[in-house]
């Protein structure tokens, strides 16, 4: 670096924090967080990200906009409904406002009357079995996975010496996102498996004859994330109830994505009543996906089942806290819930706005099925439609404010709005005309298509 390179006049951290509107920042900021803001901007300024001269200025302006987390509220508009990636579940108006509530000190384990102690989750389990009669008892740890861990630990055959074996069929040692594999999460029971039938067919007899004396438990899985279709069979859980009284084991059905009671919509996906009234001794579903809540694990079943894993050294582990206790409770009570919204919403009216939409935008309408997400419902479209509009925009709009995630599929940004509040229809046209301007500017006034951009990666 010569004498002459502008990065030699880079501001010193010193000069830096001793800016006005960086003191300033300094009473909500801490010290650490303003160092690392002024080092990345420096830094910026060595590589030639932006000029010497903002260097101040640019700090000033990410002190000034620092929201309280590095999160960013975006909006939806992808069709995918519990969206993995975005935070599965929204929250209902009621169980945000709960959160918020719960944020302070509040009675999570103190009986106000008396002044003791008392046990924690107690209204979020009431209103659990108030939403679920057929179960006896109901228990909420921390997410689904930390559930079945802590069932299948915790429930074992009568007299079993040692970890034992867990019996499950071929079929439904799945593996879900992030590379999670059914199976790793059970050898850390110190249980072994023991897997029965094919992958695409199970029969009773598969599972009878697997049955020793080292037989832990049965367990059920719902196959997320994907289906097998054509030559297949497989066991349902009224069956191996016969199976498991015959040999006095615990039937343990995992169903993952949180229905209360059947819905037409979703006619494959299994339900918790159901499953409980079939005979399964608890019942496992995540508090995030169809339920629509915060993320946890519950588990609802038998009285003496739940309260044998509740007792367990790793339920203490596995506890949750009380925001998630606050959120649960408060979306299980209320009526309002986005994912029961967008999964049963008003066609026509999607139809009405998604029409607005591309009069105002400029766009196409076009023919898209949106998706449960989540590992639910696999393959299960939900007809609507969606905004066609240039590739090019899709990343615009995810860096724009409000942050908009639209879906890039074969060449095309394409906004969906079943997920989008319909209060939020606005935001969404000022965000798209501010991103059509935006790529406009950066490709100037030549020929230019979007849709050939190499800046742009399909996102699908």
């Amino acid at each position: 670096m010569d004498d002459t390179d502008p990065r030699r006049s880079i501001p010193r951290t010193d000069h830096l924090l001793a800016l006005p509107e960086v003191i300033a920042a300094g009473e909500s900021l801490s010290q650490a967080t303003i160092k690392a803001i002024i080092s990345e901007a420096q830094s910026a300024a060595r590589t030639g990200e932006i000029p010497v001269a903002e260097v101040a200025p640019t700090i000033i302006s990410r002190l000034s906009s620092r929201s309280a987390s590095s999160l960013t509220p975006v909006l939806n508009a992808t069709g995918i409904i519990v969206h993995t990636n975005l935070g599965r579940a929204p929250l209902s108006e009621p169980a945000r406002q709960a959160v918020a509530d719960a944020a302070g000190y509040v009675d999570v384990e103190m009986d106000l009357e008396t002044g003791r102690r008392s046990k924690r989750g107690t209204g979020a389990k009431e209103a659990l079995l108030r939403a679920c009669p057929g179960a006896e008892d109901a228990l909420v740890v921390n997410n689904g996975a930390a559930a079945l861990l802590l069932a299948v630990t915790a429930l074992r055959g009568e007299g079993l010496t040692g970890p034992g074996e867990i019996v499950i069929s071929r079929g439904e040692l799945i593996e879900i996102g992030a590379g999670f594999r059914l199976p790793d999460l059970m050898a850390t029971t110190g249980s072994r498996l023991r897997e029965v039938g094919t992958t695409n067919r199970t029969h009773l007899d598969d599972y009878a004859q697997a049955i020793t004396d080292q037989t832990a438990s049965l367990l059920k899985v719902h196959t997320s994330n994907f289906r097998v279709e054509g030559f297949t069979a497989a066991v349902e859980i009224s069956q191996l109830r016969d199976l498991a009284d015959e040999h006095e084991l615990p039937l343990i059905a995992d169903l993952g994505s949180g229905l209360f009671e059947p819905d037409p919509y979703l006619p494959e996906e299994p339900d918790i009543a159901s499953a409980l009234a079939a005979g399964a001794d608890v019942v496992i579903v995540s508090g995030d996906k169809l339920l629509g809540g915060p993320q946890a694990g519950l588990i609802l079943g038998r009285r003496d089942a739940v309260q044998t894993i509740a007792k367990h050294p790793l339920a203490r582990a596995m506890r949750t806290d009380k925001l998630t206790l606050a959120a649960l409770e408060a979306t299980v009570a209320n009526t309002q819930n986005p994912v029961h919204e967008a999964l049963h919403i008003d066609l026509d009216r999607l139809k009405t706005r998604t029409d607005r939409l591309a009069e105002l935008v400029s766009g196409t309408v076009v023919a898209h099925d949106g998706r449960v997400g989540g590992g639910g419902a696999p393959g299960v479209p939900l007809p609507g439609w969606a905004v066609e509009l240039p590739e090019a925009l899709a990343r615009v709009l995810r860096l724009g404010d409000p942050g908009v995630v639209a879906r890039v599929h074969q060449g095309r940004c394409l906004v969906d709005l079943r997920c989008v509040p319909e209060a939020d229809d606005d935001r969404i046209v000022e965000a798209v005309n501010r991103a059509r301007e935006k790529t406009q500017d950066s490709l100037g006034d030549g020929d230019v298509s979007f849709d050939d951009d190499p800046d742009f990666t399909n996102h699908d």
